[in-house]
């Protein structure tokens, strides 16, 4: 049962004009509905869905008027308005297609008319000279030219307007994209503008063909010819164009092919053209003045790699490759493209080209596929299994078939699949199973190990061209062999979907050979019996994922195999119950029973009834050792193939009794299972009370109901509401105080689901509400949560009382919201740090509250009378905005404090606690729609300010070169010389005990310092003056140091949380945002300061959260001046790296702390779909740093620019934009570890650990000679080319130095890492005579270290 929401179709309604209502009224009937009152009557609806159902009664109403009725003037004003109407709706509103679904059925008495009043709207469309209006008019040109008659017919009136102004629209997309440069959304609207430009023009030609068609356009000096002719040279530019985005450079291609090909004469000779200009053989002279003028940029011998590509793609896509129509020339094209292509393959290494590659390579097939049809003898032999060209293709096959990108390893199947059909079209006739190409891909295929994912696929493609009985027959073990497989998840979903096509191919193949069902025990022999096997006795992870992915496939196949499987589990469930690693038997019918009725093959009720599985039997399994077999249990119970589907007593009991035992689960896994099934389960109750309400209201289905379940309606309502309520009992019982936190979260997430599955909207039948079952205690019950230590709790605790929050303030008396709201403020000032946190979720709950300010505020802040008055502000508002008032008067007291004194700050009062319950209820707040705009303005002037102070205290520790040890010197005298005597403490020593015990200062310095200068044991007490009172508390270099970096966190995450303020968009006043931008600015400077100088990993890990949340603002922000920091931040770093300044502040140890941080947040905010220009500028700096060419002055530079590219290495949000770097970032960590410095080999190792993990993989296994996380040797130099020839020659100069005449051997220190990257590379069967890259050259390196001379 799959959980979906209902989607609601959303349309938006038009509105007609003052005058046009007028024209309407004036035309409407009172006493008759006419075309004018039914068009009147729509306009005046509100509700878009009410005015489609309108529009489908125009056209009945139409055809019944009379002949003459095409004179009448109401019939030309209606089609004025039905036109004007039309172009007015956007393109994505289903009243257009409706609109134009309706008119496409106009009698033909009324076309001319029709059409003449579109003609006239769209000649006014065609007016349109705002840029930014353009996309507008193209939609509409789109919509006239698809489906729809008359807007095809006014396109054709207007033939030589709409390519005038297609070509101008080109023309002036591209200028305005020009003129907003580093503009990245407004330049990616435009974009998207020309990309639609180019469309309608390609629409425009392909669609009104007989406009364009004979010989009077072609004469050079007509209107039409001059047009295609601008249109072709715009589509070339922007081929050319590698500043616009990959789609508009792809469909530029389709263009330049399509017009091309409808210019050009004759006809015959496009194909030779096109391939002239793939293999750049081409001769001015031999071509057209206007093709070589339109289209010079093309005829050159070295096109860019990416034009090429994309001119394939347009010839592949526009010329004709069915029924032979190009002949020769034709054939000669579709062998070119494919050399050309497979020569990109290896040129070629951006992820979004590489996919773009695979992509246009299966669309090669697709189109040779096609040509072999009507093909000649010749192509049938050139395109044979056993060609050079499919031989290659098969090479890249193998090659990309480990892809890390999905849509390539995709693309890859699909050009196999599509390559084994080629061949059999050649083969026609002959026996396609013993044919030797496909006998010899079976043998290589059979011969490579299972962790191929590779293999999967292409076995699955064979399967279907030669029957799985012959497959079979050369191993009868190979069902069990991919069974074996699917304890690895990664490769489950590919050994899941083989088998499914070799076992349904054979059910195939055994229903056509025999008559009789003879053959079904020989099918479950191959394919059930090994199956239940492993799921008595296999381990954990394998029964799950066949469980998960096979299982369900097989009952889908065979639904009869079912009652094989229960027969056989069943006669050993009693005797093999399984243990806490195994499933057993019960465990097995269990998973059985639970998939047949998850998808529908089996009823509980017939279960049980036919004595499938007893009550005993699933109580067995609920309680099972083995936590599966629970899980597999329960869901049998919840899980139905209908959401409807009623739940029986003896369900309901048997829930009642999971629950007794399986609440306090250790296993996070099982715990979330639990939630998601009973969650289905009350979806189940939710629904099927729905139905049973209705059936109550209606008695013949109802007699229906009782006869069919002899149960009524009413009974089986008041039984869900009474187990609802037992549920919720047993759940409220659990969450005492002292419960452990397994028993929790299960059931504050089983409450969740209850209350969002019940929470219908007002008006509806309800069977069970929570809200009636909820009493002062529990309301406090949940409260008590927040005092978990753990996050989660408190998150849920906090959920649910969100939605409970109206019985929640209704049951608390003024006296217990005054005593929470005073244990926050207590808490948000602790110095244990998870008490924050609950002080942050109490504020949170209670700013909902509609009488805090009244009831708990008043004591604390100054009552603002006219803000009461204000009615339009919400509680909320109000309430956060005076909290953090308060909160902020006494965080701006504490910095005060700690500026004297920061021990005492730490010890005492630590502010982070206040900082971060501001950030907490900034961000459940509804910035877009904010009342006291002018209040939260001051507010954040006012937190910015208390940001930047509270950070200044507290940065000289984070900031110091050791900060873990640190306690600095407070300002005043007194407490000058007890911290002296404790840094003397701290200095190292033999013992841990530091680390341990609190270090105590007695209040009077010299006694101590005495002790100390006597080296004689101390007492470690500590007292500390506060105001006249002397208290005594315990301080540790620790507590400092907790206390300062906690508050460079929160200050960063508020920062962060600020900056969001600012809107995305431009504004016509700076004033309407509640942030400036000079404040961004210097937010941003602070982070930049903090980053690049902080010491403490704690503190500039956190101060890049905050930073990311700013970088990621701008990337989006529309002011020109904020948008370009990133880049001038960018460039001022890696000028400060590059300077090696001896006075720079920049950290050189500790990996270069936040650097790679800083530099990481800067690259991860550029737009996912730009050119990631700042990222190339970025990676080409770092990599000439990191391997510099002559001996650099200082070695710091290259130490950072190591250990940047180890960040950017490892970050995930860069993904394949960073793979063409990885090549380079081997040879530097290579050349890197030669280096005789330390610090140089030390990042060099780092880096490289990084690399081999971006290419292999994550090692998850412990078997070193496993071939996971390895690939092979062709595919890896596929990848990476360059470091081909770049190991050889560092194996050569290894090979040297140890065949070198020195007395003792020496080992070249580049060895060990040379030895890493080939022990991950091993042969492949599949290894043909095609690969340059052979490894080969490499064998006779690795044997001479054996027996070095």
């Amino acid at each position: 049962m799959v959980l979906k929401k209902k989607k609601e179709i959303q349309v938006d309604a038009f509105f007609l004009d003052h005058q046009q209502l007028e024209k309407l009224q004036r035309f409407s009937k009172a006493e008759e509905q006419n075309l004018a009152s039914l068009l009147l009557h729509c306009a005046q609806l509100n509700n878009g869905i009410q005015q489609i159902q309108c529009i489908k009664k125009i056209m009945p109403l139409v055809e019944k008027m009379g002949q003459n009725s095409a004179c009448d003037p109401m019939v030309k004003a209606c089609l004025d308005i039905l036109g004007q109407t039309y172009f007015s709706l956007g393109a994505k509103n289903p009243l257009k297609k409706v609109l134009a679904s309706s008119l496409n059925g106009l009698p033909e008495r009324f076309m001319t008319l029709a059409v003449q009043s579109f003609v006239c709207c769209l000649r006014e469309e065609l007016k349109t000279t705002d840029v930014y209006l353009y996309r507008k008019v193209l939609d509409n040109l789109a919509s006239c030219m698809e489906d729809f008659s008359l807007g095809r017919a006014s396109v054709k009136n207007l033939f030589e307007e709409v390519l005038q102004f297609l070509q101008k629209s080109l023309l002036d997309i591209q200028e305005e994209n020009r003129k907003n440069h580093g503009n990245h959304v407004v330049q990616t609207q435009l974009m998207h503008d020309l990309l639609i430009a180019i469309k309608v023009s390609m629409m425009l030609v392909q669609k009104l063909q007989e406009n364009i068609q004979g010989s009077l356009w072609k004469h050079h000096e007509s209107f039409v010819w001059q047009s295609m002719c601008s249109l072709l040279k715009s589509s070339t530019n922007f081929l050319m164009d590698a500043a616009l985005l990959q789609t508009v450079q792809t469909t530029s291609g389709l263009a330049v092919i399509l017009f091309t090909k409808t210019m050009y004469e004759p006809a015959e000779e496009l194909p030779s053209l096109v391939s002239d200009l793939l293999l750049g053989s081409i001769k001015h002279t031999d071509m057209p003045a206007w093709f070589v003028s339109n289209c010079g940029t093309l005829c050159v011998e070295e096109c860019p790699d990416s034009v090429l590509l994309f001119l394939c793609h347009g010839a592949l896509a526009m010329l004709e490759w069915k029924n032979g129509s190009m002949g020769e020339n034709g054939e000669k094209l579709l062998l070119d493209i494919a050399s050309v292509l497979l020569s990109l393959s290896s040129e070629l290494k951006e992820s979004s080209m590489a996919t773009s590659l695979s992509r246009i390579l299966a669309i090669w097939t697709n189109s040779a596929q096609a040509a072999l049809v009507s093909g000649s003898p010749n192509l049938k032999i050139k395109l044979n299994g056993n060609s050079d060209i499919i031989g290659k293709l098969l090479e890249y096959i193998y090659t990309h078939w480990e892809h890390p990108l999905d849509a390539v390893r995709h693309q890859t199947k699909l050009i196999f699949k599509n390559l084994l059909q080629i061949h059999r079209t050649t083969i026609t006739g002959s026996n396609e199973k013993s044919d030797p190409f496909f006998a010899r891909l079976i043998k290589h295929l059979l011969s490579l190990e299972w962790h191929v994912k590779g293999k999967y696929a292409s076995l699955g493609c064979l399967v279907e061209c030669v029957g799985t009985e012959n497959i079979l027959q050369l191993d009868r073990t190979i069902p069990v062999q991919i069974l074996d497989v699917m304890n690895d998840q990664s490769l489950a979903p590919y050994a899941s979907d083989l088998l499914e096509t070799m076992f349904t191919n054979h059910k195939v193949h055994f229903t056509l050979s025999f008559q009789e069902s003879s053959w079904i025990d020989q099918w479950h022999d191959i394919w059930v019996s090994p199956l239940l096997v492993i799921l008595c006795e296999g381990n954990h992870d394998q029964t799950t994922y066949i469980i998960d992915y096979y299982l369900p496939k097989l009952l889908k196949c065979s639904p009869d195999s079912l009652s094989y499987m229960i027969r056989i589990l069943q006669a050993s469930a009693d005797a093999n119950l399984g243990s806490r690693g195994t499933r057993g038997a019960l465990g097995a019918l269990m998973a059985c029973l639970r998939t047949a009725r998850a998808h529908g093959h089996l009823e509980l009720s017939t279960m049980m009834s036919n004595g499938l599985v007893s009550t005993e039997c699933i109580k067995q399994g609920l309680v099972h050792q083995h936590n599966q077999v629970c899980i597999d249990a329960l869901g049998l119970l919840c899980e139905t193939h209908r959401s409807t589907e009623i739940v029986s007593m003896e369900e309901m009991q048997l829930i009642q009794f999971f629950m007794m035992y399986n609440l306090n689960s250790q296993s996070p896994s099982v715990r979330q299972q639990i939630g998601s099934l009973l969650r289905k389960l009350f979806c189940r109750i939710q629904e099927s009370s729905q139905v049973l309400y209705k059936l109550e209201q209606n008695k013949t289905k109802q007699e229906l109901l009782e006869n069919s379940t002899k149960r009524h309606p009413l009974g089986i309502l008041q039984q869900y509401k009474d187990f609802m309520s037992s549920v919720c009992d047993r759940l409220f019982e659990v969450l005492f105080p002292g419960s452990s936190h397994p028993t929790r979260f299960s059931a504050l997430t089983i409450l969740g689901s209850v209350a969002e599955t019940f929470s219908v909207p007002k008006g509806q039948a309800q069977v069970f509400q929570l809200d009636q079952e909820i009493d002062s205690t529990r309301v406090w019950t949940l409260i008590q949560c927040f005092a978990s230590t753990f996050e989660e709790v408190k998150v849920l605790a906090f959920g649910l009382l969100m939605k409970l929050r109206d019985v929640a303030f209704n049951l608390q008396d003024s006296e217990n919201l005054d005593l929470l709201f005073q244990a926050a403020i207590d808490l948000s000032t602790s110095t244990k740090p998870y008490d924050c946190v609950t002080a942050s979720y109490l504020l949170n709950f209670l700013v909902h509250h509609k009488g805090l300010q009244h009831i708990c505020l008043g004591k604390w802040l100054e009552h603002n009378s006219q803000m009461d008055e204000n009615t339009s502000v919400s509680t909320l508002e109000k309430n956060t905005l005076a909290v953090i008032k308060l909160l902020l008067v006494n965080v701006e007291e504490e910095i005060f404090q700690a500026k004297k004194s920061l021990l005492q700050a730490a010890a005492s009062f630590p502010m982070y606690g206040r900082v971060h319950c501001i950030t907490g209820a900034l961000q459940q707040l509804p910035f877009n729609n904010l009342t006291l705009v002018a209040e939260w303005k001051e507010m954040v002037a006012r937190l910015i300010l208390m940001s930047y102070k509270l950070s200044a205290v507290v940065s000289p520790v984070v900031q110091s070169s050791s900060p873990e040890g640190l306690i600095p010197m407070d300002s005043d005298s007194e407490s000058a010389g007890r911290l002296q005597m404790i840094l003397h403490e701290i200095q190292p020593q033999d013992t841990n005990d530091y680390f341990i015990q609190a270090k105590i200062l007695k209040e009077h310095c010299k006694v101590e310092s005495e002790k100390l200068a006597d080296h004689r044991p101390m007492d470690n007490i500590c007292t500390e003056m506060r105001g006249k009172e002397r208290q005594t508390c315990d301080v540790t270099a620790q507590m400092v140091l907790v206390c300062c970096w906690r508050s460079m966190k929160e200050v960063s995450l508020l920062l962060g949380t600020l900056c969001k303020l600012l809107p995305s968009r431009a504004t016509s006043e700076p004033s309407d945002g509640l942030i400036t931008v000079e404040q961004v600015k210097n937010i941003g400077d602070y982070f930049k300061h903090h980053l690049l100088q902080s010491r403490h990993r704690g503190a500039f890990e956190l101060a890049y959260a905050g930073f990311v949340q700013l970088t990621e603002m701008l990337s989006r922000c529309n002011s020109e001046s904020l948008r370009k920091m990133p880049a001038q931040w960018l460039s001022g770093v890696l000028e400060e790296i590059k300077s090696c300044d001896p006075s720079s502040t920049l950290c050189a140890t500790r990996r270069s702390a936040g650097i790679p941080f800083y530099i990481q947040a800067l690259l991860a905010s550029e737009p996912k779909k730009s050119k990631t220009d700042l990222l190339k500028m970025t990676m080409k700096e770092l990599i000439s740093l990191a391997a510099p060419l002559n001996e650099p002055p200082s070695v710091i530079p290259q130490v950072h620019a190591l250990n940047i590219l180890r960040a950017l290495f490892r970050d995930t949000r860069l993904g394949e934009n960073i793979m063409p770097y990885v090549a380079d970032g081997i040879q530097v960590a290579i050349l890197g570890f030669t280096s005789p410095v330390w610090a140089v080999r030390n990042s060099s190792t780092l880096l490289f650990s990084a690399l081999i993990t971006r290419i292999f993989g994550v090692k998850r296994g412990k078997d070193e000679n496993s071939k996971k996380n390895r690939m092979t040797g062709r595919e890896f130099f596929s990848r990476f080319p360059s470091l081909y020839p770049f190991l050889l020659k560092q194996l050569e100069v290894v090979t040297n130095t140890l065949n070198s005449e020195a007395e003792e051997l020496k080992i070249h220190p580049s060895l060990f890492l040379l030895l890493l990257i080939l022990g991950r590379l091993y042969p492949s069967p599949m290894d043909g005579t095609y690969s340059a890259l052979s490894m080969a050259p490499f064998v006779p390196f690795i044997i001479s270290f054996y027996w070095p001379k």
